[in-house]
């Protein structure tokens, strides 16, 4: 199995974690949202990039290199550091990431609000339909 049907099969996995989620209700299962989100959005990631060719199939992206960049913040964001790629929609993509991760450890390990849930999947949602289009 290639890297990218091994991407390609984590992705449908996530994504119907994400279905079940919903169906049963979100508010029940925040840290089920959290982790599918942010691990799905990772693999789709990884699959876009190995499709264009701009990493190695063995290259490995972390969800914890997509922590928000603080308002002038003079070192380059760590994602930028570590992927140091050039792509169509980065900055949306990137933006929509680290919403994502934001609220991750937030709803996995605290006091999930219904506001955190509704932005990682709202996030999620949009982040899967613009690397789905490209």
């Amino acid at each position: 199995m290639t890297s990218k049907d091994i991407h390609k099969e984590h992705i449908k996995e996530h994504l119907q974690e994400l279905r079940d989620a919903i169906v049963i209700g979100i508010e029940k299962r925040p840290a089920t949202v959290a982790f599918h989100a942010s691990a799905c959005s990772i693999d789709l990631l990884e699959l876009y990039l190995h499709s264009l060719g701009k990493i190695t199939t063995g290259a490995m992206i972390k969800h914890e290199w997509f922590k928000s960049p603080k308002v002038g913040q003079k070192i380059i964001p760590l994602a930028e550091r570590k992927l140091g790629v050039e792509f169509a929609e980065k900055e949306k993509i990137f933006s929509l990431m680290y919403i994502i991760e934001e609220e991750r450890n937030k709803l996995i390990y605290g006091k999930p609000a219904k506001a955190s849930i509704d932005a990682v999947l709202k996030s999620f949602l949009e982040l899967h339909a613009v690397i789905k289009e490209k």
